[in-house]
C-alpha cells in the first residue's frame, strides 16, 4: 500500500512539475521560463496637440507595471522582450450634448501605438494601436482636470498594453 502511495505521489509530481512550457503566475502573465529580460523604450510623442508630460508618464507607468507584475530584469538594450511605442493621438470632443446643443460632457481620448518584440519567440511579435478615454464636465476647463484625466487614461492604456504583450489577452 505504501509503495502504491509513493508511486502515485511521484507520478503526480513528475506530471505537474516537468511538463510546463509556459510559466503562469498570479499576475496573469504567461512568460516562457527562458525569457529573463525586458527593454522598455521611451514612448515618443507624435500627437498634434501637445501634452509635455504624457510620454514620460506612459513610459514610467509601463516600467512600473513590469517591475511589479513580472520577475523580468529591465535592461536598456537588447532585452528578450522589447516594447516601444508612441502617443499618436490626443483629442477632446463633446461626449454629451444638452437640449440647447451645448456640450455637457467632454471626452479626452489618448491613442498610443505599441510595438512588442519577443526575441526568443518572434511569433508573438505585434504592432497595435490602443486607445483610452475619460469624460469630464464641460463646466471645467481641460487645464483644470487634465492631470487627473491623464493619470486615469495612462492606467487604462498600460493595463491594455501589458495584457496584450505578456498576458496575451
Amino acid at each position: 500500500m505504501r509503495k502504491l502511495a509513493l508511486l502515485s505521489t511521484l507520478a503526480l509530481a513528475v506530471l505537474l512539475g516537468g511538463c510546463s512550457i509556459v510559466k503562469y503566475s498570479f499576475s496573469g502573465t504567461s512568460i516562457q521560463p527562458d525569457v529573463k529580460t525586458v527593454t522598455i523604450n521611451y514612448f515618443e510623442y507624435k500627437a498634434l496637440k501637445v501634452n509635455p508630460t504624457l510620454s514620460n508618464a506612459l513610459t514610467e507607468a509601463m516600467k512600473d507595471k513590469f517591475r511589479k507584475l513580472t520577475k523580468l530584469e529591465q535592461v536598456d538594450i537588447d532585452g528578450d522582450l522589447e516594447l516601444s511605442g508612441a502617443v499618436t493621438g490626443y483629442e477632446v470632443r463633446a461626449a454629451a450634448v444638452t437640449a440647447d446643443e451645448v456640450a455637457a460632457m467632454n471626452r479626452l481620448t489618448v491613442t498610443a501605438s505599441l510595438k512588442f518584440t519577443n526575441r526568443k519567440y518572434p511569433e508573438e511579435d505585434f504592432e497595435k494601436s490602443f486607445s483610452a478615454y475619460s469624460d469630464y464636465d464641460s463646466n471645467n476647463s481641460l487645464d483644470a482636470v487634465e492631470s487627473s484625466l491623464c493619470d486615469e487614461i495612462v492606467e487604462k492604456l498600460i493595463e491594455d498594453m501589458f495584457n496584450a504583450s505578456v498576458a496575451q489577452w
